[in-house]
């Protein structure tokens, strides 16, 4: 009797891992699932910094994942949902952010300093 309560508790802490759930979402076709990976590797999670969306278990990030699902499926092309993104959350969710004069000075910056 003693040892019921360290036994449930060992039981639901190996339990825990099965609560676990992935994303399913089905595609059409094998493109349209390449594009999707294509796409969640290409966006940076805002909150994880520096991994993609495709990369991290955050929230923001799932949310993300299943927005760009839900754009493709309404047909927008890859280029639409790359600027809903950045309309959503900045240009700091891609990794090749556009050219700009604030990013003009980040890069003269330092060599006017040299």
């Amino acid at each position: 009797m003693r040892f019921l309560p360290g036994m449930l508790m060992l039981v639901l802490m190996m339990a825990a891992p099965a609560r676990a759930t992935t994303d399913v979402m089905p595609f059409r076709n094998e493109a349209q699932e390449q594009q999707f990976r294509q796409l969640t590797e290409q966006l940076r999670c805002p909150k994880c910094q520096n991994n993609s969306i495709a990369d991290s278990n955050a929230m923001i990030a799932t949310d993300m994942r299943r927005k760009v699902y839900d754009l493709m499926q309404e047909g927008k092309s890859r280029q639409e949902i790359i600027d809903y993104m950045v309309a959503r959350y900045g240009n700091f969710v891609t990794y090749d952010p556009p050219l700009t004069p604030l990013t003009v000075l980040l890069w003269v910056l330092p060599l006017a300093a040299i």
